[in-house]
């Protein structure tokens, strides 16, 4: 298994990396994403419907075809987020990481002592024993795990300088949809109070060395993220084949 990270790389230099969930238990779709040009695959475990099982033949198509794959999980589960950290994704993505406690938890479950308590067992993380000693290869997988949390509640703005702070953190991703729904705002897509709490946080992200990520739909809604300085921006699978399957279909001549 490799050990660079591409994505943390580009992230850690200041550039942006484009992304795209998939929902779906799909090594097809895996491959398409990545010849299509982008910079990672990000697995939906939370809300898709892939689990440890479907994730392997997934991550393989990715390795397979050069780019990381990602996986964002259900839950803060030290666990779960090792079934998938031993089956060799590159990240992990935590939802709903509201305290600096949750932070601290699911950054140091990605990561081995001492810089977390990440169960360490031979396996594919270490090429099943032909990769070199463990105790040298350690530091180099803590190193290429890319850490996520996820800010997707009003609740933990009051807490963002702290959650900022988190040891260990590579991305602070905002969830848009589910930050609105906290706020009363349900659905209601682009709400100016829930735009000016996204400001806030970005605002409050500068100079902390840690990345900003959050979704987008469109090249357009793309752009306007990476000029507020968000550096990790995530397009969903099924919104664009539907996108592009609607556009195809409304200019054909029946």
């Amino acid at each position: 298994m490799r050990l660079n990270n591409p994505v943390k790389e580009k992230l850690r230099n200041g550039g942006p990396a484009i992304g795209i969930f998939i929902p779906m238990p799909s090594p097809d779709t895996v491959e398409i994403v990545a010849l299509a040009g982008f910079d990672f695959a990000l697995l939906d475990a939370e809300h898709g419907r892939i689990s440890p099982t479907d994730a392997y033949p997934m991550i393989l198509a990715a390795e397979a075809r050069d780019i990381p794959a990602l996986v964002r999980v259900g839950e803060n589960d030290r666990q779960v987020i090792l079934k998938y950290l031993d089956l060799g994704v590159s990240g992990v993505m935590i939802p709903q990481t509201n305290t600096p406690a949750l932070a601290r938890d699911a950054v140091e479950s990605m990561r081995y002592a001492p810089a977390g308590n990440r169960g360490l067992a031979g396996g594919r993380t270490f090429d099943y024993g032909q990769g070199g000693p463990m105790s040298d290869l350690v530091p180099a997988i803590n190193d290429r795990v890319l850490s996520i949390i996820q800010f997707e509640h009003i609740d933990a703005l009051s807490h963002v300088d702290a959650l900022l702070e988190t040891p260990g953190l590579d991305v602070f991703f905002v969830g848009p949809t589910d930050l609105g729904q906290s706020m009363g705002y349900g659905g209601q897509i682009g709400h100016p109070e829930v735009e000016a709490v996204i400001q806030q946080v970005a605002d409050a992200a500068k100079g902390r060395g840690v990345a900003l990520g959050i979704v987008a739909a469109d090249a357009d809604q793309t752009n306007h993220r990476l000029s507020q300085g968000f550096q990790m921006v995530v397009a969903n699978a099924p919104a664009l084949l539907m996108r592009a399957s609607k556009d195809m279909l409304s200019q054909i001549n029946r």
